[in-house]
């Protein structure tokens, strides 16, 4: 089968620079939540530092400030573990959040994702471990 949308690794995972994107609305505390009473959706997007310590969320299926299935969604700490043991090259130092659920994405198309791609590019970022939520 000759299917031009898969394209092999360049390089193997333990040299690869890796962000981590997700659609689960996980944010630092002190930023804003995001708007999950948008009937369009909200299109926004958080960065996340690699650093970052307490996160939280703002999704219509989770409770706020509840954190129980946080890695789950945005497996920062997991990939920090990865990263320490030699299975991840080294994290991106800022990964990104998006809301899920956006029911007219013109905007994330035409503005947000384009922006985040280009935040990837210019940070040498190989791979993204993206996170559906």
């Amino acid at each position: 089968m000759n299917d031009k949308s898969f394209n092999l690794p360049l390089k193997p995972l333990h040299e690869c620079r890796l962000a981590l994107v997700t659609t689960g609305g996980v944010h630092l505390p002190e930023q804003p939540c995001f708007d999950i009473d948008d009937p369009l959706g909200d299109c926004s997007y958080r960065e996340i530092p690699v650093g970052a310590g307490g996160l939280t969320w703002t999704h219509a299926y989770y409770a706020r400030g509840r954190d129980d299935d946080l890695d789950a969604v945005f497996p920062l700490w997991t990939l920090r573990e990865l990263e320490a043991e030699g299975v991840v090259g080294e994290l991106n130092h800022r990964h990104f959040s998006f809301m899920g659920a956006i029911h007219d994405p013109g905007p994330l198309i035409e503005s947000t994702a384009p922006e985040v791609s280009r935040k990837l590019s210019e940070d040498g970022v190989d791979a993204v471990l993206l996170t559906p939520s």
